[in-house]
Protein backbone atom coordinates (compact mmCIF):
# COMPACT_ATOMS: atom_id res chain seq x y z
CA UNK A 1 0.00 0.00 0.00
CA UNK A 2 2.53 2.36 -0.93
CA UNK A 3 0.44 5.07 -2.51
CA UNK A 4 -1.84 5.34 0.66
CA UNK A 5 1.69 5.55 2.85
CA UNK A 6 2.66 8.71 0.66
CA UNK A 7 -0.44 9.97 0.95
CA UNK A 8 -0.60 9.77 4.92
CA UNK A 9 3.05 10.94 5.35
CA UNK A 10 1.95 13.91 3.01
CA UNK A 11 -1.08 14.60 4.86
CA UNK A 12 1.32 14.79 8.28
CA UNK A 13 4.00 16.88 6.82
CA UNK A 14 1.21 19.25 5.75
CA UNK A 15 -0.53 19.03 9.46
CA UNK A 16 3.21 19.42 10.94
CA UNK A 17 3.74 22.61 8.67
CA UNK A 18 0.21 24.11 9.87
CA UNK A 19 1.01 24.17 13.93
CA UNK A 20 4.35 25.04 13.46
CA UNK A 21 2.94 28.19 11.59
CA UNK A 22 0.66 28.74 14.44
CA UNK A 23 3.68 28.04 16.83
CA UNK A 24 5.88 30.61 15.43
CA UNK A 25 2.57 33.33 15.11
CA UNK A 26 2.96 36.87 17.03
CA UNK A 27 1.23 36.87 20.66
CA UNK A 28 -1.83 38.73 19.79
CA UNK A 29 -2.84 36.05 16.93
CA UNK A 30 -5.96 34.41 18.15
CA UNK A 31 -5.25 30.89 19.45
CA UNK A 32 -6.43 27.78 17.91
CA UNK A 33 -9.81 26.65 18.59
CA UNK A 34 -10.62 22.51 18.18
CA UNK A 35 -13.53 22.48 15.50
CA UNK A 36 -16.79 20.80 16.70
CA UNK A 37 -15.63 17.83 14.03
CA UNK A 38 -11.90 16.24 15.70
CA UNK A 39 -9.98 13.91 14.30
CA UNK A 40 -9.49 10.64 15.58
CA UNK A 41 -6.67 8.24 14.52
CA UNK A 42 -7.76 4.75 13.60
CA UNK A 43 -5.95 1.49 12.41
CA UNK A 44 -6.58 0.65 8.57
CA UNK A 45 -5.18 -3.11 7.88
CA UNK A 46 -1.30 -2.66 9.44
CA UNK A 47 -0.24 -0.86 12.94
CA UNK A 48 1.95 0.82 10.30
CA UNK A 49 -1.04 2.44 8.47
CA UNK A 50 -3.34 4.60 9.93
CA UNK A 51 -6.09 7.31 8.56
CA UNK A 52 -7.95 10.18 10.05
CA UNK A 53 -11.99 10.12 10.56
CA UNK A 54 -13.80 13.14 11.57
CA UNK A 55 -16.44 12.01 14.40
CA UNK A 56 -18.97 14.66 15.22
CA UNK A 57 -19.66 15.58 18.23
CA UNK A 58 -23.60 14.12 19.84
CA UNK A 59 -25.27 17.42 20.38
CA UNK A 60 -26.94 17.51 24.21
CA UNK A 61 -30.62 16.85 24.69
CA UNK A 62 -32.70 18.29 27.35
CA UNK A 63 -35.42 15.82 28.13
CA UNK A 64 -38.52 18.22 29.61
CA UNK A 65 -39.68 16.45 32.83
CA UNK A 66 -43.66 16.47 32.37
CA UNK A 67 -45.54 14.20 35.00
CA UNK A 68 -49.15 13.05 34.25
CA UNK A 69 -51.25 11.22 36.53
CA UNK A 70 -54.95 10.13 36.52
CA UNK A 71 -57.59 8.53 38.97
CA UNK A 72 -61.10 7.14 37.72
CA UNK A 73 -64.00 7.87 40.59
CA UNK A 74 -65.96 4.99 41.63
CA UNK A 75 -68.15 4.87 44.19
CA UNK A 76 -71.30 2.71 45.89
CA UNK A 77 -74.10 5.86 43.97
CA UNK A 78 -74.19 6.95 40.66
CA UNK A 79 -71.89 8.96 41.31
CA UNK A 80 -68.58 8.82 38.90
CA UNK A 81 -66.00 10.60 37.43
CA UNK A 82 -61.92 11.12 36.49
CA UNK A 83 -59.16 13.20 37.62
CA UNK A 84 -56.35 14.21 35.03
CA UNK A 85 -53.17 15.81 36.84
CA UNK A 86 -50.39 17.45 35.43
CA UNK A 87 -47.09 18.73 36.83
CA UNK A 88 -43.95 20.19 34.68
CA UNK A 89 -40.82 19.56 36.45
CA UNK A 90 -41.03 21.24 40.06
CA UNK A 91 -43.80 23.70 39.21
CA UNK A 92 -47.67 23.44 40.53
CA UNK A 93 -49.95 20.58 39.80
CA UNK A 94 -52.56 21.34 37.33
CA UNK A 95 -55.66 19.37 38.10
CA UNK A 96 -59.14 18.70 35.85
CA UNK A 97 -61.95 17.04 37.54
CA UNK A 98 -65.43 15.76 36.03
CA UNK A 99 -67.83 14.35 37.85
CA UNK A 100 -71.46 13.16 36.90
CA UNK A 101 -74.72 11.89 39.02
CA UNK A 102 -74.40 15.15 41.59
CA UNK A 103 -76.69 16.59 43.26
CA UNK A 104 -76.41 20.13 41.82
CA UNK A 105 -74.18 22.76 44.00
CA UNK A 106 -71.37 22.55 45.69
CA UNK A 107 -69.80 19.12 47.10
CA UNK A 108 -66.42 18.77 49.09
CA UNK A 109 -63.45 17.67 46.89
CA UNK A 110 -60.00 16.84 48.48
CA UNK A 111 -56.90 14.60 48.13
CA UNK A 112 -57.19 11.33 51.16
CA UNK A 113 -53.77 10.01 52.36
CA UNK A 114 -53.84 6.52 51.18
CA UNK A 115 -55.03 4.75 47.88
CA UNK A 116 -56.99 1.77 49.96
CA UNK A 117 -60.20 0.99 48.71
CA UNK A 118 -61.08 -2.34 49.84
CA UNK A 119 -63.74 -1.13 52.56
CA UNK A 120 -65.08 1.36 49.36
CA UNK A 121 -64.00 5.20 49.95
CA UNK A 122 -63.78 4.70 53.74
CA UNK A 123 -60.60 3.27 53.91
CA UNK A 124 -58.94 5.96 51.98
CA UNK A 125 -58.47 7.76 55.80
CA UNK A 126 -58.30 11.27 56.56
CA UNK A 127 -57.35 14.13 54.25
CA UNK A 128 -53.39 14.05 53.30
CA UNK A 129 -51.72 16.54 55.55
CA UNK A 130 -47.85 15.76 55.91
CA UNK A 131 -47.53 18.90 57.74
CA UNK A 132 -50.06 17.76 60.56
CA UNK A 133 -52.63 21.41 60.12
CA UNK A 134 -56.10 21.91 60.63
CA UNK A 135 -58.81 21.67 57.45
CA UNK A 136 -58.68 24.77 55.54
CA UNK A 137 -59.66 26.63 52.24
CA UNK A 138 -56.88 25.93 48.83
CA UNK A 139 -55.69 29.75 49.31
CA UNK A 140 -54.99 29.31 53.11
CA UNK A 141 -51.68 29.62 54.28
CA UNK A 142 -53.17 26.78 57.20
CA UNK A 143 -54.72 23.88 55.28
CA UNK A 144 -54.11 20.44 54.47
CA UNK A 145 -52.28 19.39 51.50
CA UNK A 146 -55.52 18.02 50.88
CA UNK A 147 -57.61 20.26 51.23
CA UNK A 148 -58.76 21.35 47.42
CA UNK A 149 -61.67 23.15 48.56
CA UNK A 150 -65.52 22.77 45.95
CA UNK A 151 -66.37 21.34 42.62
CA UNK A 152 -69.81 23.03 41.43
CA UNK A 153 -72.27 20.44 39.97
CA UNK A 154 -74.67 22.07 37.28
CA UNK A 155 -78.62 21.48 37.24
CA UNK A 156 -77.59 17.97 35.26
CA UNK A 157 -75.22 16.93 38.11
CA UNK A 158 -72.03 17.49 36.20
CA UNK A 159 -69.08 19.48 37.83
CA UNK A 160 -65.73 20.34 35.89
CA UNK A 161 -63.55 22.35 37.26
CA UNK A 162 -59.60 23.21 36.64
CA UNK A 163 -57.50 23.34 39.95
CA UNK A 164 -53.99 24.72 40.16
CA UNK A 165 -52.25 23.77 43.84
CA UNK A 166 -48.93 23.63 44.60
CA UNK A 167 -49.10 21.14 47.70
CA UNK A 168 -49.92 17.89 45.68
CA UNK A 169 -46.36 17.16 43.72
CA UNK A 170 -45.97 14.20 41.54
CA UNK A 171 -42.92 13.35 42.80
CA UNK A 172 -41.16 13.74 46.17
CA UNK A 173 -41.74 13.11 49.55
CA UNK A 174 -44.90 14.22 49.54
CA UNK A 175 -45.78 12.79 46.04
CA UNK A 176 -49.95 12.02 45.56
CA UNK A 177 -49.51 8.93 43.32
CA UNK A 178 -51.11 5.90 45.19
CA UNK A 179 -53.11 8.24 47.49
CA UNK A 180 -57.16 9.13 46.67
CA UNK A 181 -59.46 11.99 45.37
CA UNK A 182 -62.71 11.90 47.12
CA UNK A 183 -65.75 13.63 45.93
CA UNK A 184 -68.29 14.54 48.86
CA UNK A 185 -71.71 14.70 50.03
CA UNK A 186 -71.73 17.98 50.87
CA UNK A 187 -70.15 21.59 50.65
CA UNK A 188 -67.28 21.92 52.42
CA UNK A 189 -67.40 24.64 54.67
CA UNK A 190 -63.51 25.30 54.30
CA UNK A 191 -62.73 25.35 58.05
CA UNK A 192 -64.85 28.03 58.76
CA UNK A 193 -68.43 26.33 59.64
CA UNK A 194 -67.89 26.16 63.13
CA UNK A 195 -68.64 22.83 63.20
CA UNK A 196 -67.20 20.51 65.74
CA UNK A 197 -65.86 18.55 62.10
CA UNK A 198 -65.05 21.85 60.17
CA UNK A 199 -61.15 21.68 61.40
CA UNK A 200 -60.62 18.07 60.52
CA UNK A 201 -62.82 17.31 57.42
CA UNK A 202 -64.75 20.67 56.38
CA UNK A 203 -67.52 18.79 57.37
CA UNK A 204 -68.62 18.31 53.84
CA UNK A 205 -70.43 14.72 54.92
CA UNK A 206 -70.39 11.51 53.54
CA UNK A 207 -67.95 9.95 50.66
CA UNK A 208 -69.64 9.74 46.93
CA UNK A 209 -66.64 8.09 44.81
CA UNK A 210 -63.12 8.10 44.88
CA UNK A 211 -60.59 7.08 42.72
CA UNK A 212 -56.52 6.43 43.43
CA UNK A 213 -54.04 8.17 41.59
CA UNK A 214 -51.62 6.78 39.00
CA UNK A 215 -49.10 7.81 36.72
CA UNK A 216 -49.69 7.69 33.18
CA UNK A 217 -47.76 7.74 29.98
CA UNK A 218 -47.36 11.79 29.16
Amino acid sequence: MPQIESILVAAMAAQTLLFSSIAAAPSSARPFHASPLFAQAVSVGSPSVSSLKLVAKRPQVVVAALKKAVAVLKGTSQVEGFVILTQDEDGPTTVSVCVTGLTPGLHGFHLHEFGDTTNGCISTGPHFNPNNLTHGAPEDEVRHAGDLGNIVANSEGVAEATIVDSQIPLSGPNSVVGRAFVVHELEDDLGKGGHELSLSTGNAGGRLACGVVGLTPV
